[in-house]
């Protein structure tokens, strides 16, 4: 079983949690990641693309010019692709969809795969809890150099372990990829931060929801 070491705010090792093996020790499976990530950017595509067919622009209600003895080829309404302005052919109609879907075992899996990639690439750090007495931007800054996590990181926390003041200062924090609770951890933001660290609490709220 997978086992990290648990730090303070300060820097300081206060002790160490095994983590389930089923969960950040497996091997990562390449191909539901993939899937994974392609249905987070595929769903959030708003497909509101929209461009007017021939039927829909102005004009062309008039023949442009007659049949024969202009030497141009015969043309029956400016609404046509080949004019300007007229009518665009294959084009979005506004209500293309893009959605893909994935069985709830890929979508386990997927997220136990980057989870497990990180703890075995030794980009994965747990902290004991974040609790500010004001908010500081420049404490939090120094609890992230402290745990040499200052890198694009994404913070996981409970409810329990993070509050008000310490959410505030990690909100301004440049570089920081964000803060979201155990339960919205996904796949695309694992793979897309650097680091990832997670409060004590919240792997226990997310091995319990697995």
């Amino acid at each position: 079983m997978p086992k990290v070491t648990v730090y303070n705010q300060q820097g300081e090792n206060v002790g160490s949690l095994t983590l389930k093996a089923e969960i950040f020790g497996i091997e990562p499976n390449t191909q539901v990641v993939y899937d994974a990530v392609r249905v987070s950017q595929n769903n959030a595509r708003q497909d509101t693309s929209k461009t007017k067919k021939r039927s829909e622009v102005s004009g062309g209600g008039k023949k442009p010019y007659r049949q024969k003895g202009t030497g141009n080829a015969r043309q029956g309404s400016t609404r046509s692709p080949q004019w300007r302005h007229g009518g665009i052919v294959f084009g979005p109609t506004g209500d293309q969809n893009h959605t893909v879907k994935q069985n709830k075992k890929e979508r386990e899996l997927a997220l136990k795969s980057v989870l497990s990639a990180k703890v075995s690439d030794k980009k994965f750090h747990v902290v004991d809890e974040f609790k500010f007495e004001k908010a500081s931007t420049k404490e939090m800054v120094k609890v992230l150099e402290v745990l040499k996590a200052n890198n694009k990181p994404l913070i996981v926390r409970s409810e329990k372990s993070m509050n008000e003041q310490a959410f505030l200062s990690a909100c301004n924090v440049d570089g920081l990829y964000g803060v979201i609770y155990f339960d919205e951890v996904n796949v695309y933001d694992i793979l897309n931060a650097n680091d990832v660290i997670f409060t004590k609490d919240a792997i226990k709220e997310l091995e319990e929801g697995f």
